[in-house]
């Protein structure tokens, strides 16, 4: 089972709030929403994978011990961090972009 942390709910919609006040262009409602959707619907397929990588970045490592990279396009990287309890159960605590990570 896959569990968004509070935190991962506010990632969410700082990413969304991001995305409506972008300076390059404007972005349409409908185009924002498929793309939170996208992030949410990676979130939620994290206990299908077989091999779940360690984070690395210490900045990462404060949200979780696993992360899932997620490239939407050639400059943007999400960063799912997550933990795994002993029964398997995914607890999604941070989504940050490449963008943020050091």
């Amino acid at each position: 089972m896959v569990y968004l942390s509070n935190q991962t709910r506010v990632d969410l919609n700082d990413i969304r709030q991001g995305l409506l006040t972008w300076n390059k262009f404007e972005l349409s409602e409908a185009f924002i929403i498929e793309y939170i959707n996208n992030i949410i619907d990676v979130c939620y397929l994290l206990n299908n994978i077989l091999y779940h990588f360690n984070t690395e970045y210490e900045y990462h490592k404060q949200f979780g011990s696993k992360v899932y990279k997620f490239r939407v396009n050639p400059k943007t990287t999400w960063y799912i961090i997550y933990d795994i309890d002993i029964h398997g159960n995914i607890l999604v605590n941070k989504i940050t972009s490449n963008h943020i990570t050091y």
